[in-house]
């Protein structure tokens, strides 16, 4: 599953490079935040200024597409990344996603398992 990343800067990496990505969760939302950016065939490293806090999580990639756009407030890169191999953040989302088709598999069911609707009474027995 391709993962799509927002950096506010501007990052230049070609399509195939292969990358290390370090997130943290963000403690609100839970979603993952992007704290780091290690291109592993030119071994630049893009990161936030901040020192991160708490728990990381670091995954491995290769760069699909990469987007730059600069404008008035500034630049920012869109990079559309191919994981290889697990990652703890991968593993999240992966569960999010399935507890969302387990719910909607259970409001499908539901929906046509007649659950809204009486149960059938018995026709009595003449023995």
């Amino acid at each position: 599953m391709d993962r799509t990343l927002v950096w506010t800067a501007q990052v230049a990496i070609p399509s195939g490079h292969r990358v290390e990505v370090t997130e943290q969760a963000d403690p609100l939302t839970q979603e993952p935040v992007l704290l780091a950016l290690l291109d592993l065939d030119t071994g630049i490293r893009y990161r936030r200024a901040e020192e991160p806090r708490g728990e990381l999580a670091r995954w491995l990639g290769r760069v699909l597409e990469c987007t730059v756009i600069v404008g008035d407030r500034g630049a920012r890169t869109i990079l559309t990344v191919d994981p290889i191999g697990p990652g703890a953040v991968g593993a999240k989302v992966a569960l999010r996603g399935a507890d969302a088709a387990a719910d909607a598999a259970k409001a499908e069911a539901d929906r046509w398992g007649g659950i809204d609707r009486p149960p059938a009474e018995e026709p009595e027995r003449f023995w």
